[in-house]
């Protein structure tokens, strides 16, 4: 076996973010959703020849150039080689841990000290057992300062965390209810996420968290401990006052060498809590006088991607916010992603960068060459350094001096068919970018949180033993929320199986460039033909549509084409009976143009205690004719009954696979607090008018005020789902956090709240979803269920998705 300088290796855990093949080393990591041996093949062919792998595999005789490197655990040897890697670099470390805010105190500190020193940090939330080790490997002779967050879910991660880290400075931000589903209590996780800490030199917390001061005591680390407090006037860093003004706060402070008071632009208290962090470190490490570092010039971190769809069928990806090259890494990854299978044109709007003293030229080379590495083919470069080293760049390109010269260009108005990724600093203001491509709707939009998604599919699969398989329904578009992008998410998260309604909604996440397994629910015969065109596995429910898809495939030829039965338990509604289980084996065994994929039934009242009885019914039918089915076929086939409300209370019945649909959503016939609402209805008031008391608002007279009013019209109607039920006074909207009653009937396209008791003007956001008004409360309301709710949302909404 060929030896290798490992350090000269691009490490490599996702087979999706290939780049250099030639140097690069493939960790098959395996794990409950995935096993990375299954991608070896396609990596190979891509030229990828050094692979750490933890089993053998077949095949490996077709790969006669390549090198398997044999381990026990293939992610235990990608944390010791950057942990072995880490003891390279004798320099200042900064750990960072805590339930919130790890990433803003992470990326703020870079803002703060990136003209100081050469940093290397945590690509967003890399801060996994696999991100982690793939952001220390990012250290290099130049780095001056490394700044990483850790994260953990359950006991025995940080140890192994600590070793890659090894931080000289840590920072304690908060302990809260995060992940705390694996742990007996807060002290616990406490105490585990402490561990970050053991070899450090310097710990900051705030002493005003009584819970973190006693597990640092309890570890025997308060003796290196730099502690900031409100309250504590005797606290290493005393926060004496924080004054709070329209856009900006105050903070003022006096610690041992220096006293007085830096200014946010921010209001918020998390944003005030991670910004005092932010100065403990400065002021404790004396890397400059607080009041003198750019805390005013402080930008809000883009914690996600924002996905949305263009005009001239471009799709938009908005990262607006920040520039800089680890971000900019991560971002181009993502668009990479989403142009692979819909055949668009890469394009970059690219801004000046944040440098980290690195030479000009140097740096715009390395640029260039990430640029060109992703596959980029056209590049919008703006700002004076990237019109300096234009002739870096070796594709497609336009450079401009400012953003108004490209906007004045009317460049932009060429753009088409392509994914765009505007990537700027805040200060260049491409949001203005952003609005001349972005197609143009109405205010009300539906927000859709991936990543909310993809916690929620790991949630369930929590609940699973690992070889369960999972079918995530994304049918009646994606109940409501859209069915590409969290198709495309699923796929690229692991999950098992896609299930749709109908062939046409099959066919459109072909279309899209999703590949995985499409399971299609309610097929009809006249589709055949674009199932099969469209490798979509229909479901077969009676003989009659069992007779035609067997002609179908003897007329075409087709042999073994992937069906799936589905019987009749109790819903009365599709699915073969018992009794026709003799009929249905006697047509599948005299004939080859179909084989039976899986066998399934449909619950009618998992998610109600009421109904536990008639479920554990059905489940017991449906195993013994599953069984019975199998038996005759005599071949192995999938079954699976449980659906969302199932998993959750009848776990033993999980068979081969579960079938997981509104729970995918943040919706749960438990309510334990463990999902996330994924989907947020949101709009903006177009006008605050003054109504008398002796006044009426909207048709019919019906809005009857009982006081001289403020009331707002907000761009939401019925014909965008808002339910007519809802009107005078039936329901509410979140405006500033505070409920604001519709007044009057709801309109086609208009409703009005009313907004006297605040401070509520035009323009302001509007909540008619989400996190605080839940689904389930609006269908508690209106004595319907969170499906209807969600389905109702109009196509006109536009939908805007969201991911880190």
């Amino acid at each position: 076996m060929e030896k290798i300088n490992i350090e000269k290796k691009i490490l490599l855990t996702d087979s999706r973010s290939l780049s250099d093949p030639d140097i690069s080393m493939f960790f098959a990591l395996v794990t409950q959703q995935n096993d990375g041996h299954k991608y070896i093949r396609v990596l190979y062919e891509k030229g990828v020849r050094n692979f750490v792998v933890r089993r053998s595999f077949n095949g490996t005789d077709e790969m006669p150039d390549a090198n398997f490197y044999r381990v026990d655990d293939t992610l235990v040897a990608l944390q010791e080689i950057t942990a072995s890697h880490r003891q390279k670099f004798n320099i200042p470390i900064i750990g960072i841990t805590g339930s919130n805010g790890k990433t803003i105190v992470k990326e703020w500190l870079y803002q703060l000290l990136h003209e100081q020193f050469n940093i290397v940090r945590s690509p967003r939330s890399y801060n996994s057992q696999t991100g982690v080790p793939l952001s220390v490997r990012q250290l290099n002779e130049d780095t001056e300062l490394g700044i990483f967050e850790a994260g953990i879910s359950q006991r025995g991660e940080m140890q192994r965390l600590e070793a890659i880290i090894r931080p000289t400075i840590g920072i304690f931000t908060t302990i809260g209810d995060a992940h705390q589903e694996n742990f007996s209590s807060h002290e616990e996780k406490c105490l585990e996420k402490l561990i970050l800490f053991e070899h450090a030199e310097k710990i900051i917390y705030n002493e005003d968290q009584t819970l973190v001061k006693y597990c640092l005591e309890k570890k025997n680390l308060l003796t290196k401990t730099f502690a900031w407090s409100k309250t504590n006037p005797n606290a290493d860093l005393f926060i004496r006052s924080i004054n709070k003004n329209f856009d900006k706060t105050t903070i003022g402070y006096i610690s041992e060498c220096e006293s007085g008071e830096i200014q946010i632009p921010f209001t918020d208290d998390a944003s005030v809590e991670n910004a005092i962090h932010c100065l403990a470190l400065i002021i404790s490490q004396t890397y400059g006088q607080g009041a003198h570092c750019p805390f005013s010039r402080l930008e809000p971190v883009a914690m996600r991607l924002d996905l949305s769809k263009g005009v001239n069928n471009n799709t938009l990806i908005n990262d607006s916010y920040n520039s800089d090259i680890n971000s900019l890494t991560i971002a181009l990854d993502f668009m990479g992603r989403r142009a692979q299978g819909n055949r668009l044109k890469r394009v970059l709007v690219l801004s000046d960068i944040l440098q980290s003293g690195i030479a000009p030229a140097v740096f715009y080379r390395q640029v260039a060459e990430l640029v060109k590495k992703e596959k980029v083919e056209h590049i919008i470069g703006i700002g004076p350094n990237l019109m300096a080293h234009s002739n870096l760049f070796d594709m497609e390109k336009e450079f401009y001096p400012a953003t108004e010269s490209y906007l004045e260009s009317g460049s932009w108005r060429t753009l088409k068919n392509s994914v765009v990724l505007i990537k700027g600093a805040r200060q260049s203001r491409f949001e203005r970018i952003f609005e001349q491509l972005e197609e143009k709707a109405h205010r009300t939009v539906l927000e859709v949180d991936l990543d909310a998604m993809i916690h929620n599919l790991k949630h369930f699969r929590s609940l699973l033993k690992p070889d369960t398989k999972v079918i995530c329904m994304v049918k009646a578009f994606g109940y409501g929320i859209g069915s590409y992008e969290p198709a495309k998410t699923l796929q690229e998260r692991g999950a098992d199986y896609l299930a749709v309604a109908l062939a046409d909604e099959g066919v459109e996440l072909r279309r899209e460039g999703v590949t995985m397994p499409i399971m299609v629910m309610n097929p009809e015969k006249h589709t055949f033909t674009i199932m099969f065109e469209h490798r979509l596995e229909p479901e077969i429910y009676d003989l009659d549509m069992l007779d035609a898809i067997i002609r179908e495939t003897e007329r075409r030829g087709i042999l073994h084409y992937p069906i799936h039965i589905k019987l009749n338990t109790g819903m009365n509604r599709l699915g073969f009976e018992e009794y026709e289980i003799t009929d249905l084996v006697a047509k599948l065994n005299n004939q080859q143009g179909v084989t039976v994929k899986s066998v399934f039934s449909h619950l009618a009242g998992s998610d109600s205690p009421d109904l536990d009885d008639f479920t554990r019914s059905q489940i017991r039918q449906f195993t013994s004719a599953a069984e019975h089915l199998e038996q005759m076929l005599e071949y192995p086939i999938r079954k699976h009954i449980l659906n969302s409300a199932g998993i959750e209370r009848f776990p033993e019945a999980q068979f081969d696979m579960v079938r997981l649909g509104i729970g995918l959503y943040g919706i749960s016939s438990m309510d334990y607090g463990f999902l996330k609402p994924v989907a947020t209805l949101k709009t903006h008031i177009l006008q605050v008018r003054e109504v008398k008391q002796t006044d009426t608002v909207g048709y019919n007279r019906n809005g009857i005020l009982k006081r001289d009013s403020r009331i707002a019209c907000l761009p939401i109607g019925y014909a965008d789902g808002l339910d007519r039920r809802f009107g005078n006074g039936h329901g509410y909207v979140l405006i500033n956090n505070k409920k604001c009653p519709f007044v009057g009937n709801i309109c086609m396209d208009v409703c009005m709240v009313d907004v006297t008791d605040t401070n509520a003007d035009e323009g302001d956001a509007a909540i008619i979803f989400g996190e605080k008004i839940t689904v389930s409360e609006l269908a508690e309301q209106l004595q319907t269920i969170p499906y209807e709710i969600l389905t109702s949302i109009s196509p006109r909404v536009k939908r805007v998705y969201f991911k880190e």
